[in-house]
């Protein structure tokens, strides 16, 4: 793969490769067929993961102990040719074994007799209709098949000897071949055969459950955002078996950084029906996103910057005039673009008049790579799949009663433009969506289906994402002194550590980032020598060990049947013979996948080099060795954590050179720290930028949100920071800023970036984060700043108990750099503290399993 995977499409791939592994074992064996899902919300890089599957697919994979089918033949099905030729080249895009003699789309003029082992094979609803050429001619031999094709009997072309049925039949019936169906976009399809879809839903039933001659295909994989309708679908089939769905954490996608933290919803009071007001306040905001773009592009020292995109949102029969004014309005706001810079995405592929400008069309997959264009004009969703990260400012023309057309659309532009958070700038990792024909009740309504979600058809799938309508800008607040920030860049934070991590991969991909950067050159080599010296001495620690592998290694144990014809006798006569350098060879490969293919290598020519004699020889002696090592389960623990203390010990060494990095390359390292089974400190990063809501719509009543002063992020106008507190959090803060000492406070946020200090907790043998509510930052009595975590901790919840034993061992571990780490809650009618920085404190939350108990007991004191 050319891209490294995040760790939640990691999961996903190795669940992925489980179930097709056991798909096409019970196919061969038993002729079962099987189905399954991969629920993947927007933007989580579903082409990315199938991309990593097919790789294992057709070349095996190591990291995942994956043989290569040599037999797999994919067909990948989508009802948008366009969307599969965006997926063909961006299956070209991630993954560095397949290209395009790989990925091949149908057209007319197939005319194989089987679909070739090896390949991906790009259909879609057309290619398979009544009236296509591919399948013209076809007859079905099943009468009774409700679904039948029309039957062309004189008009199969002369050319073609088989029709596209007839080539899935052949390849199916073939037993040197295993036929994988994709469905992309598995939802859509799925419904009855009388609605506007029907016929794409006929298409897709065929296809799964076989009709007429044409047999079921036999592993089925959908892939969807919401793939419901399809799992019912595939849990009504008759005779196909079903394996576990993957589902991925919509959570952990959005802690990737991939997708964007905040959508804002401006509709200000006053503005009527289509009013300019807010094409021009779009323009202002896309303006002032292209500066700030720019500004972060030289600051971090790139060359390019990102250029955004405005889109303007209009009905399904818009006002070609309306679309004109809306133009001129942009490009008197915003002078530094042309009217070349505009396109549209409508039906008519043709160059379009609106007012006094000539639009030109482009197809929605180009949007994201013509980096000209700077406005574009669309109607409902543009088309399922399409995602451009550019797109950052929507003004939409669309009425109220659209809500649903709004939420599909935003969720096409839910992507990062660099494909990671930007440190602390809330600004840069926000999406702007502006509705003048809205009043407050349905602007309401859009946020509700952004953070809930709705039915099937209409989610957005970015359901959990920050919504704010009309929020103000809060940047640092210029009274707080420089070294009240250096104290909070300092603090320790915590990694969600991997469900599966691996060592020595982690090391040796920490080795060629340090290279990458010259931070320790020949740092790949270094670690392997490091890694050498471990095996050396694990190989004299666990000797004994060792030798008993040795002699199941060099040996094969078997067992030959021996029939007597005259009695009619079985026996078994059992044998033993050594192995041969085949034997050895798979023996050491196996042993290679378990501690890195890479590492075994250059074990074996370590081991090779440090001999006399014949190359041959001595190679597979070595082989022998490390096959033999990899049969003793202690060596590889013993070796994972020499690996994993080297690579502790190069973040702590280089941490001064890591932080000198730009940020692209400071969350790799941020990412390659997180491939931990334990978690792991990371920096904080000073915010810049965040957008605050000003005040809370609920049933069409505006609530102004109270502000406060002495936070350390401020609006411009009056240096305070809108907050709305419940009464714990509003008792907490009154307390701590009334004392002598205080300076400022922070209010750390619930999500996830690189400015919210996170700590691990455990629940259900499952690592989780939770954020303080507060940071209070003092001087002592040598005017040294201070901090302190004071956490109003609830004590009903399932989780509180976990919470308070992960902050617990956070205290234990990191106790100072604070002067107080409290946990704070209302025991009747008074509020209780518990100190966690104190030892006997700590010990009786260790043996505690309710939190409740613990603030109602003498640790805790009064607040």
């Amino acid at each position: 793969m050319k891209f490294t995977l995040k760790d939640y499409q990691e999961e996903a791939v190795g669940d992925v490769l489980i179930n097709i592994n056991k798909a096409a074992k019970r196919w061969h064996e038993d002729n079962d067929i099987h189905a399954f899902s991969l629920t993947a919300t927007t933007g989580a890089g579903k082409t990315v993961m199938a991309a990593a599957v097919f790789e294992a697919l057709f070349y095996g994979d190591d990291t995942y102990d994956f043989e290569a089918d040599p037999t797999a033949t994919v067909i990948w099905f989508s009802d948008d040719p366009s969307l599969n030729e965006q997926t063909r080249y961006r299956l070209m895009e991630a993954a560095d074994k397949l290209d395009f003699s790989d990925l091949e789309v149908v057209d007319n003029t197939f005319a194989k007799e089987k679909l070739e082992p090896g390949k991906i094979y790009f259909l879609n609803t057309q290619k398979l209709s009544k009236s296509s050429l591919l399948v013209r001619g076809h007859r079905d031999t099943e009468e009774i098949d409700p679904d039948q094709q029309e039957i062309f009997p004189d008009s199969r072309p002369d050319s073609r000897a088989f029709t596209i049925w007839d080539i899935i039949q052949n390849t199916i019936e073939d037993s040197e071949r295993t036929l994988y169906l994709v469905l992309d976009e598995a939802h859509r399809g799925m419904g009855k055969s009388s609605t506007s879809n029907g016929d794409k839903s006929t298409i897709v039933k065929r296809l799964i459950n076989g009709a007429g001659s044409v047999p079921a295909i036999p592993i089925v994989w959908g892939i969807s955002a919401t793939v419901e309708r399809f799992n019912k679908a595939i849990e009504a089939a008759e005779k196909r078996s079903t394996l576990p769905n993957v589902i991925v954490d919509s959570a952990k996608v959005q802690e990737s950084g991939l997708l964007k933290d905040t959508i804002i919803l401006d509709n200000p009071e006053g503005v009527g029906q289509f009013d300019t007001v807010l094409v021009r306040r779009g323009a202002q905001k896309i303006k002032e996103s292209s500066e700030a773009w720019k500004n972060y592009a030289d600051q971090q020292g790139e060359k390019n910057a990102v250029l955004p995109l405005m889109v303007l949102q209009v009905p399904n029969t818009p006002d070609p005039d309306s679309i004109g004014v809306a133009l001129d309005t942009i490009f008197s706001e915003w002078p530094d673009i042309n009217p070349s810079s505009a396109a549209h995405v409508f039906g008519e592929h043709k160059t379009l008049i609106f007012g006094g400008h000539a639009v030109k069309y482009v197809s929605p997959q180009r949007v994201q790579d013509e980096t000209k264009i700077r406005i574009l004009i669309a109607k409902d969703a543009i088309s399922t799949g399409w995602d451009c990260p550019r797109a950052e400012v929507m003004v939409s023309f669309r009425p109220a009663k659209d809500k649903t057309h709004i939420t599909q659309l935003l969720g096409r532009m839910v992507r990062t433009p660099l494909a990671r958070r930007i440190p602390g700038n809330e600004r840069l990792n926000s999406v702007d969506c502006l509705l003048p024909f809205f009043d407050a009740k349905s602007v309401e309504a859009v946020a509700d289906a952004l953070m809930t979600g709705g039915a099937e058809e209409e989610q957005s799938t970015i359901v959990g994402r920050k919504v704010l309508i009309n929020p103000i800008e809060t940047k640092p607040n210029p009274s707080i002194d420089e070294k009240v920030w250096e104290c909070f860049e300092a603090l320790p934070s915590q990694s969600l550590p991997r469900k599966e991590a691996k060592p020595i991969k982690r090391l040796t991909a920490l080795a060629q980032e340090f290279a990458a950067d010259n931070i320790i050159p020949d740092a790949g080599k270094k670690a392997h020598s490091e890694l050498h010296k471990a095996l050396d001495a694990a190989s004299k620690r666990y000797s004994s060990e060792i030798d008993k592998a040795r002699n199941q290694t060099l040996v094969v144990k078997g067992r030959s049947l021996v029939t007597d014809l005259a009695d009619q006798s079985k026996s078994f006569n059992e044998f033993v013979e050594d192995a041969d350098f085949t034997v050895i060879y798979d023996s050491f490969r196996r042993a290679a996948r378990v501690m890195s293919p890479d590492l075994a290598r250059t074990y074996a020519e370590y081991l090779a080099a440090t001999k006399e004699g014949d190359d041959e020889e001595l190679l597979t002696e070595a082989y022998t060795d490390i096959a033999s090592m990899g049969l003793v389960p202690d060596i590889q623990k013993y070796l994972d954590s020499e690996a994993d203390v080297l690579a502790k010990k190069w973040f702590a060494e280089k941490r001064v050179e890591i932080k000198g990095q730009s940020d692209e390359r400071q969350e790799v390292y941020r990412d390659l720290k997180s491939w931990s089974k334990e978690p792991e400190i990371i920096d904080l990063v000073k915010p810049k930028s965040w957008m605050m809501a000003t005040t809370i719509l609920e049933k069409e009543v505006e609530t102004p949100i109270k502000k406060h002063l002495h936070h350390m992020m401020c609006d411009e106008v009056d240096k305070m920071f809108p907050c709305d507190l419940n009464d714990w959090e509003s008792e907490v803060l009154a307390t701590e800023s009334a004392r002598n000492e205080f300076v400022t406070w922070y209010r750390n946020p619930a999500r996830t970036s690189q400015d919210s200090l996170g700590i691990a907790y455990e629940e259900d043998k499952t690592f989780k984060i939770m954020r303080p509510d507060f940071i209070f930052f003092s001087t002592d009595d040598s005017e040294n700043v201070i901090a302190d975590i004071v956490d109003p901790h609830g004590t009903h919840l399932s989780d509180a108990m976990p919470k308070l034993l992960g902050l617990a061992a956070y205290a234990e571990e990191h106790a100072k750099y604070y002067r107080r780490i409290d946990a704070v809650a209302k025991v009747g009618e008074k509020f209780k503290v518990i100190d966690l920085k104190e030892k006997e404190s700590r010990a009786a939350i260790s043996q505690s399993t309710s939190a409740k108990s613990l603030f109602e007991s003498s640790i805790a004191q009064d607040y």
